[in-house]
């Protein structure tokens, strides 16, 4: 007997994963579009605000359990804002609270964000013996004057005591650094890049500033951004310097030690699952027969409120079929090992014959490679990789 399948059936649910948004900062960066807010409060206020959020957290996944009901989740990613203003105890609560309610796999990675300005000694060991496995530090720079012009609120002598904290207690943690800061020659970007290798970290994650839109640095751009030729000359040499430390790049972003890339933002890059808990947090997750976005509430009072009443959902639609290729090609294509053809399949529950037009396009025009297994952008497409992934959207 001959069994149909509905086009736009899954055939297997992809891995899952769970973003947790913790959305307060000592102060909001002019560059950052994240859904951040200031935490006005000092240290001894917090303690009721943390309790409640962690409260609303809670009552958020009890609610979303029914829609991931019996799958493992293998990535947890705490992330903001900055997750490290919470205290040792609240995140201990809080992954205690997530493991009372998930099955998670044994050897989940757990990732923090954290900030060398909520440094203190000791912090991020008791971080650790909460059970995060896994620290990222947004340092962006160890030069005192870029980071005053980023508006940061930690100092060079702050993020090199962070580092060497985590040094200490992570078997693996990310750094991020930002390029073409304002006033930053290609000297000014080798000695920051010089002393993140000094480290030896197991992942570096590199980003140019950009100009996004409602920041403050949208509406007042700082002065002495280095010109589009520098910038790309910048990246150029970071690909170079970080190959020779014996980092890879394996992502547009992103450069990693063997055995050290981000499982999390990799379940993302390959069109995974992932529930999103906390204010304005995202969700993708996949049954059967569809695939849903949701939504969270973006203020923290608001989500607060909503999710005590079981309504921590702002908004949710259905992923079109016609758009499923696109949003895959968005994730995958930023992967310098691209996809396996049959993933796209299995992803999307589309055909392969859905995208060999703009395959063959690609290819022809030097921006893609591929073989009989996978399709990978060519060095060529990661530089132009907005024209690449442009390829694939339907009319």
């Amino acid at each position: 007997m001959i069994t149909l399948q509905r086009p736009g059936a899954l055939s297997a649910l992809p891995p899952l994963s769970l973003y947790v948004h913790l959305p307060w900062c000592l102060k909001k960066c002019p560059y950052c579009d994240f859904n951040s807010h200031e935490l006005k409060s000092d240290a001894t206020e917090r303690a009721p605000l943390e309790a409640r959020y962690l409260d609303a957290l809670r009552a958020d996944l009890e609610a979303a359990l029914p829609q991931i009901w019996g799958r493992r989740v293998f990535t947890v990613f705490i992330g903001g804002g900055t997750p490290s203003l919470f205290s040792p105890d609240s995140i201990d609560r809080l992954l205690a609270d997530i493991r009372a309610r998930l099955p998670l796999e044994a050897a989940c990675e757990i990732t923090l964000e954290a900030n060398p300005g909520t440094f203190e000694r000791d912090r991020f060991k008791a971080f650790r013996e909460a059970g995060v496995t896994r620290l990222s530090i947004g340092v962006q720079s160890f030069d005192d004057a870029k980071l005053k012009a980023l508006g940061r609120v930690h100092d060079r002598a702050q993020a090199l005591a962070a580092v060497e904290e985590a040094q200490r207690h992570f078997e693996t943690f990310n750094l991020d650094l930002m390029y073409a800061l304002p006033g930053q020659s290609p000297a000014d970007l080798d000695a920051d890049l010089s002393q993140a290798l000094a480290f030896e970290p197991p992942h570096l994650s590199l980003y140019h500033l950009t100009m996004e839109p409602n920041t403050a640095f949208a509406t007042r751009p700082p002065e002495g951004l280095p010109d589009e030729d520098t910038a790309f000359d910048m990246l150029d040499h970071l690909v170079e310097r970080t190959a020779a430390a014996g980092l890879q790049r394996y992502e547009v972003s992103a450069y990693a030690r063997t055995g050290h890339h981000c499982a999390h933002n990799l379940n993302y890059w390959q069109f995974g699952d992932y529930l999103g808990i906390g204010a304005g947090a995202h969700s993708k997750i996949s049954f059967p027969d569809r695939i849903v976005r949701q939504v969270r509430w973006r203020e923290p009072a608001t989500y607060m409120d909503k999710a005590a009443q079981g309504l921590a959902v702002s908004n949710e639609q259905d992923v079109a079929l016609s758009a499923r290729g696109f949003e895959f090609m968005m994730n995958a294509l930023r992967l310098k090992d691209g996809f396996e053809l049959l993933r796209f399949t299995e992803r999307t529950g589309l055909t392969l014959a859905s995208i060999q037009q703009p395959l063959a396009e690609a290819e022809a025009k030097g921006l893609l490679q591929r073989d009989l297994a996978r399709a990978w952008p060519t060095a060529k497409g990661f530089d132009f990789l907005s024209d690449l992934q442009a390829m694939f959207l339907k009319d």
